[in-house]
């Protein structure tokens, strides 16, 4: 792509609470940089900051498939071209030190010279919404796993008559098992009727992951 004096090309530093943008123009001279909170109206607030210096080619955006997410679709929606900026040259350029102006003034650059190339992630449609519920079903596939890894572990430490009930029984029998057990909270202090609390305390919640993990 072509420049010339009059485009302007944008690079954001992005983080969670806000972000730090900066301009410049066709040539690499500095326009100006400014922070803005990352929120609907600070997107607002900066792609007017952006436009107010003239026309904008391009802009550099890091993280678009994190922190930088509502801003690359916002940006979109203004019909503004995004790139993806890599992390490395922020790492590079952080061997001088922070700093989330020179960041922004970087992914700028990194735009303007066209280093800054990747296609920006997209966080709208089917393919998102896969995304969104493929991370609640792996969460609740590593809940699952983690609570049987704790009902076998008090299994082993429980009181050896408990124990030696519930002995040879496969995972799946052992939740059914545990998650009938009638508790008497009057004997809590029994060491036999404490474990049995605990083992059906688990044992539900792994019933009620592998419901999750079914639906998701």
């Amino acid at each position: 792509m072509a420049s010339t004096a009059e485009e302007i090309y944008g690079g954001v530093d992005t983080h969670g609470r806000t972000h730090h943008a900066a301009a410049v123009d066709g040539l690499g001279r500095v326009l100006g940089d400014r922070e803005f909170p990352a929120t609907r109206a600070g997107y607002a607030q900066l792609i007017g900051w952006l436009k107010s210096f003239g026309p904008v080619a391009l802009v550099g955006v890091e993280g678009t498939g994190a922190y930088g997410a509502g801003l690359a679709t916002a940006l979109s929606e203004h019909r503004v071209q995004v790139v993806e900026v890599d992390r490395p040259h922020r790492r590079a350029r952080r061997r001088q030190g922070k700093s989330d102006p020179l960041d922004a003034l970087a992914a700028a650059r990194a735009a303007l010279s066209g280093e800054a190339s990747g296609v920006p992630k997209t966080h709208g449609g089917p393919v998102e919404a896969i995304r969104a519920l493929r991370v609640a079903r792996r969460g609740a596939v590593k809940a699952r796993t983690a609570a049987l890894n704790q009902l076998h572990g008090l299994l082993v430490t429980a009181p050896a008559p408990l124990r030696e009930s519930l002995s040879g029984l496969s995972s799946m029998m052992l939740v059914r098992r545990c998650a009938g057990f009638r508790i008497d909270d009057s004997r809590l202090a029994d060491p036999t009727m404490a474990t049995k609390a605990a083992l059906r305390a688990v044992a539900r919640r792994v019933q009620a992951l592998l419901e999750e993990v079914a639906a998701a």
